[in-house]
């Protein structure tokens, strides 16, 4: 049977944030269900598109970034589109942050599968001055570029008439791909040759991506080629060792650097700004607090900070409540005869719950300065600018949240390591938070530092926390090179 004649599966796929589900929405209505896919539990979507009288199904695929094997979602990603062979893939990209989407859109190019490109929020992009000229976007990345708001329904008519194109003409022109230069090229070139797939295991696949994958080291790609292929793995390997003598860099870092480089270039010609100095706020402040050197300066001036003012500006309240529970104290005292029932209310539970009432400023100072530090954006930023150093001792970039959320409380901190995409990553965080002070632990840091150190109260609980740190890192190193061996997963 003929495209013309059977009803279509056609394939959404995106960056999460990008307004992919709210276009799957708008083009299925009601008519949707909810599984996972087999053996992961990965939320699988499925709806029906009415279009030209037939009823054609849509596939709604988990939000990534890419499609490397970094997470289960990008492998479950990309196995649909290459196994399953959706007739058609919609890439929804969020045309306010053009260039990082796109990354997902070199990569689905190289699948062998058509693809249309509605390009979302272009009223937002609009709004930051970004103006997208998407007819030569479509001229020079090889296929349609549909603009749409998924919020309001705009652009669903033009996206479904490019669909019905699509369906009438059977095909769309053949998609532009990324050059990874002379060099690179001869490497694919010769990795490719070797590899045979009339293998059962690798029906469906093309050799050019596959030999780019095994290039790339691949984990999953690896495993296709679990029998005896020693030749074609040496193959890969002196390949590997001659991009890297040239370029200085693993070539998962050229595949990257030329994807973007495609990128930047295509977006030169096709995206501009109504002011090419237009920079907010936000930029000029990102300029200082992403710095290799100035961002880290900064993040730990501004931890010293937080500790120190939460002592500084919990001093009175401090001594306000003690003065209360003094006063509540001597008040029970002289109400209740001396006894059983006066020790146990006095001592003990007046004086227990306000030993600990007492540090309840210094506490709720430090959740607030955590709060703000949350609501302002710049622990986003802290982990961009902690990714080179967590890197260097083990671990993810965003590692350092649920790291820095254990200094609130141990709990929260454990149930944050999911949003580590690798397993090996996740463990080891986990492993490690619990040496990170949580709140539970500062009345008894403030109670004896106070005591021992009245003078240096706020230095030396600082200290402590930096010591759980030190000893948290050594711990990451301990665990990298036994239990968890390999390398962190790329930010």
């Amino acid at each position: 049977m003929s495209q013309n004649e059977r009803d279509l599966i056609i394939a959404l796929a995106g960056n999460p944030n990008s307004g992919k589900t709210t276009l799957f929405n708008n083009l299925t209505g009601a008519h949707q269900h909810v599984g996972n896919y087999p053996g992961v539990t990965v939320e699988k979507k499925e709806g029906l598109l009415r279009l030209d009288g037939r009823r054609h199904k849509l596939i709604d695929l988990p939000g990534t970034y890419s499609l490397s094997a970094h997470s289960i979602e990008e492998v479950v990603a990309r196995n649909y589109i290459i196994k399953q062979k959706p007739d058609l893939v919609i890439n929804i990209v969020d045309a306010s942050n053009i260039e990082r989407n796109l990354y997902l859109t070199t990569q689905l190019l190289e699948l062998d599968t058509p693809v249309i490109i509605a390009l979302n929020m272009s009223d937002m992009a609009r709004g930051q001055g970004i103006v997208i000229d998407h007819k030569k976007l479509s001229h020079l990345l090889g296929v349609p570029v549909i603009p749409t708001v998924g919020n309001k329904r705009r652009g669903m008519k033009e996206l479904l008439s490019e669909v019905e194109l699509f369906l009438k003409s059977s095909a769309l022109k053949k998609p532009s791909q990324v050059n990874y230069g002379p060099d690179f090229e001869a490497e694919i070139q010769q990795v490719s040759e070797q590899i045979d797939t009339g293998e059962i295991q690798l029906n469906g696949y093309n050799k050019r991506w596959l030999a780019l994958k095994l290039l790339e080291s691949d984990s999953e790609v690896e495993k296709l080629f679990s029998g005896n292929h020693d030749h074609l793995f040496t193959t890969v390997g002196e390949g590997q060792n001659r991009i890297s003598a040239l370029i200085g860099d693993a070539p998962s870092s050229a595949v990257s650097d030329s994807r973007y480089g495609f990128i930047s270039g295509a977006c030169s010609e096709a995206v501009s700004l109504v002011d090419h100095h237009r920079h907010d706020v936000s930029d000029k402040i990102d300029h200082f607090l992403l710095h290799p050197v100035i961002g880290p300066i900064v993040f730990g001036f501004l931890m010293w900070t937080m500790f120190n003012l939460t002592f500084s500006l919990g001093e009175k309240p401090m001594l306000w409540i003690e003065a209360g529970i003094n006063l509540l104290s001597r008040t029970v005292s002289g109400i209740l005869p001396e006894g059983l029932l006066s020790s146990l209310l006095v001592d003990g539970v007046i004086g227990g719950v306000g030993g600990v009432v007492t540090f309840l400023p210094n506490i709720m100072l430090l959740f607030l300065a955590i709060a703000i530090l949350e609501d302002t954006g710049y622990m986003a930023r802290a982990a961009f600018v902690m990714d080179r150093i967590m890197h260097k001792i083990g671990l993810h970039g965003k590692s350092f949240i649920p790291m820095l959320i254990g200094f609130g409380c141990s709990v929260p901190a454990y149930m944050g390591s999911r949003i580590l995409e690798d397993k090996t990553d996740r463990l080891v965080t986990m492993h490690v938070t619990t040496f990170m002070s949580c709140g539970a632990r500062l009345p008894v840091y403030i109670l004896i530092c106070g005591a021992f150190w009245p003078d240096n109260a706020g230095n030396v609980v600082f200290s402590i926390y930096v010591l759980g740190a030190v000893v948290a890192i050594a711990m990451i190193k301990v665990l990298r090179s036994t239990r968890f061996k390999g390398m962190s997963a790329p930010f």
